[in-house]
């Protein structure tokens, strides 16, 4: 075992030694240079259909959003619930656990694919109804809904392969297959809109491709480390892997798609007012993951990082990647954060080109832009907690998340207008912060006094041993 654990730790990082800061770093520039990639190439592929095929065309591949993130958050959810277990079985080096874990993700993600394709596809039209789509809209957004939702599953295996990566310590093959994939989405994306000027079905034929390269990659190199070759054995688990798996999982995903629940009804209060209104939240909502994404990313560091140590029970290695975690947010916020209250209009345009559409984005972007620090510390601390292996308080505050995102949208539209929508997302990202602040200290606390008892009573004996010896 001890053989197979120094081969795998070539290939991975193992965050349970050496410098706290030095790990992170090292993982944290490939996982942010693979997020930035992923979110640029879904941020250049709503320019070339906006700039392709018009504002409308970007309203309804910018409405899907809430719906595409109501799908695929859920298994990302999952995903990453499977991964933190199969990273505490890494940290505490136990193979054979690892190995079962493994089977079981494979076993049930295959499951979740299907369930979740046929789901989405038959409900798509009922969803979009619910949401308030505009008729002017309906046409493209279920061309395109009912390709990205066939295709789902491709998204789904991606997310899986490379949470498992990252468990690992991995972060440079999501990376190599985040560049490959992106520039397969972009060359097939301007090649079907402006060669054979499909609309937006191409962009969804586009996506779905590149998701099969990004999911080829990672499964590749998976098959690659030999400490995770599976064999039938391993297949063949209790129902108590299948258990911890959904237990750990569950909770993470539906806190992913309780949140997306309460951007739906965003969605549906901002459709109700019509189509410059649902342009200007797609762009907004856009550039809103892209500069969220810095700390979103530290948060998937601070996961993979936490669940490693916590396995291998050194806990106050979990408090100094807080901190490192918690000064890359810091970092981004101060950046991306000035840029979104200083210069609005000049990114909006990018975009969109609507007067009207500019006008209620820039309303939107720098009340958001002062308050983005509140969802960039929640990225971190949340992983921290899940990391630590307690996804329920974390999905409760997804529950809060929604409350305080609906509650605020049907008190503020009325008054506030568009800018309603900032103010409902700043009073959901603060409430939830709020709660897994108090789970992190709930779980970390305790651990740390405990681990410093344990160190002064080895160190008593350690003292009276060599007092003996004398």
């Amino acid at each position: 075992m001890v053989e197979n654990m120094e081969n795998v730790k070539k290939k991975t990082t193992d965050f349970t030694t050496g410098s706290p800061a030095k790990h992170i770093l090292m993982f944290y520039w490939p996982l942010i240079m693979t997020s930035m990639l992923q979110q640029i190439y879904n941020f250049v592929d709503m320019m070339i259909v906006g700039k392709g095929l018009g504002d409308h065309a970007l309203a309804s591949v910018g409405n899907m959003g809430s719906l595409f993130f109501l799908i695929v958050g859920f298994s990302f959810g999952l995903a990453n619930g499977f991964g933190v277990l199969i990273a505490q079985s890494f940290g505490a080096k136990d193979i054979k656990e690892l190995r079962h874990r493994l089977a079981g993700t494979i076993q049930l993600t295959v499951v979740i694919a299907v369930i979740l394709t046929v789901f989405s596809v038959l409900f798509l039209p009922y969803a979009l109804r619910l949401l308030r789509t505009d008729e002017l809209l309906m046409n493209n957004c279920l061309k395109y809904g009912y390709i990205i939702f066939g295709g789902i599953t491709a998204s789904i295996c991606y997310n899986v392969s490379a949470a498992v990566l990252r468990a690992l310590g991995d972060s440079r093959t999501p990376l190599k297959a985040i560049i490959i994939s992106s520039i397969v989405n972009l060359s097939l994306d301007s090649f079907c809109i402006f060669i054979l000027h499909t609309g937006v079905e191409g962009a969804a034929i586009a996506t779905i491709v590149s998701q099969i390269v990004s999911t080829i990659i990672c499964v590749r190199r998976l098959s690659q480390l030999e400490v995770i070759r599976l064999s039938r054995s391993d297949f063949k688990n209790e129902r108590t892997i299948y258990f911890d798996l959904f237990k750990n999982g569950l909770p993470m995903a539906f806190m992913n798609s309780i949140t997306a629940i309460g951007v739906m009804v965003v969605q549906y209060f901002i459709n109700g007012y019509g189509v410059d209104y649902t342009t200007a939240y797609s762009a907004c909502s856009k550039y809103l993951n892209l500069f969220m994404n810095p700390a979103s990313t530290a948060g998937n560091a601070m996961s993979a990082y936490t669940s490693q140590n916590y396995g291998a029970k050194k806990y106050d290695r979990i408090k100094e990647g807080l901190k490192v975690c918690l000064t890359i947010s810091f970092a981004a916020y101060v950046l991306l954060g000035s840029i979104m209250v200083l210069i609005p209009e000049k990114i909006v345009r990018i975009l969109i080109d609507g007067d009207a559409a500019v006008g209620l984005a820039c309303e939107y972007l720098p009340i958001c832009g002062v308050a983005i620090i509140a969802v960039d510390c929640l990225f971190v601390v949340r992983s921290g907690v899940q990391g630590m292996g307690d996804p329920v308080l974390p999905m409760w505050s997804g529950v809060l998340e929604m409350i305080l995102r609906i509650a605020a949208i049907s008190c503020l539209m009325g008054r506030l207008g568009f800018k309603a929508a900032a103010f409902a997302e700043i009073c959901a990202w603060v409430g939830a912060l709020i709660v897994n602040v108090y789970a992190f200290c709930r779980i970390l606390i305790p651990k740390l006094r405990s681990e410093r008892e344990q160190h002064n009573i080895n160190n008593l004996f350690l003292k009276i041993h060599v007092k003996n010896d004398a």
